[in-house]
């Protein structure tokens, strides 16, 4: 027996376990299929809309309906619509999940927020940053939608991601108490187990990162698998399971 036959459903990290510097994995594919639908992907991408993401993933040839897509920059902003409806929002973030913030009733402004909200913001700037460190200092919540540094590009390389943002504004503030979204933290889990509607013992999360996928499952519950040399092997015919894709348990 393989120590993951008892597994009915999964939670999917997608950078580094899906896709790579825009391109989809070696057997991904064949992974998802053989899942049969038995999965929601959970992100700490801060960038995209899960629609948006959607449209992408299926132009990788990865077919997954926007909604089986947790991401941890929207759903951050929703988060924050419920909490505090209406809400003045300092956004640095990309045109996508301003738009989202819009459409979820929050307001955009660059003076005297309520909120700033810190997502993977290419245009990030020393002016932006300005604006951002002052709104905290001045009593602004602030929002993070990840604390990841980087994540995998092509060919070895790192992409900047939300939290190397994150250190520096600490850098000017100091210590300030924020709220976290994205993983480790056990909100993105809840979501995605929420929309599989399994019991938790049947659930695993599969990624690979110890630190966010990993320490996020162990914290919430999940056991975590992680991939194996990044690369799903092709599964075995029609009647093939996830549990044969050749991935690694490990303990929660």
């Amino acid at each position: 027996m393989h120590a993951t036959d008892d597994i009915r459903g999964w939670l999917i990290d997608l950078d580094g376990t899906l896709v790579c510097g825009g391109r989809s994995m070696p057997g991904a594919p064949a992974f998802l299929e053989a899942c049969d639908g038995r999965f929601v992907i959970v992100s700490n991408d801060a960038e995209h809309t899960p629609a948006e993401l959607a449209d992408d993933l299926q132009r990788m040839g990865l077919d997954i309906p926007a909604d089986r897509i947790v991401l941890a920059g929207a759903f951050a902003l929703d988060d924050i619509a419920m909490r505090r409806p209406g809400a003045r929002a300092l956004m640095l973030a990309s045109r996508s999940l301003a738009r989202h913030a819009r459409e979820r009733g929050l307001r955009p402004v660059r003076a005297r927020p309520d909120i700033v909200f810190l997502g993977r913001d290419r245009q990030f700037s020393h002016a932006k940053l300005m604006l951002a460190v002052n709104a905290v200092r001045a009593g602004a919540e602030l929002v993070v939608a990840n604390p990841d540094l980087v994540h995998p590009g092509p060919g070895g390389t790192v992409v900047p991601e939300t939290g190397a943002l994150l250190a520096a504004l600490l850098a000017c503030t100091g210590p300030v108490d924020y709220r976290l979204v994205g993983k480790p933290e056990p909100i993105l889990f809840a979501a995605g187990l929420a929309l599989l509607d399994l019991p938790k013992r049947t659930v695993a999360m599969l990624g690979d990162n110890p630190r966010t996928d990993g320490e996020g499952a162990r914290r919430f519950g999940l056991r975590y698998v992680e991939i194996a040399d990044g690369i799903f092997p092709q599964t075995q015919g029609e009647t093939a399971c996830p549990c044969e894709t050749g991935v690694m348990a490990l303990p929660a």
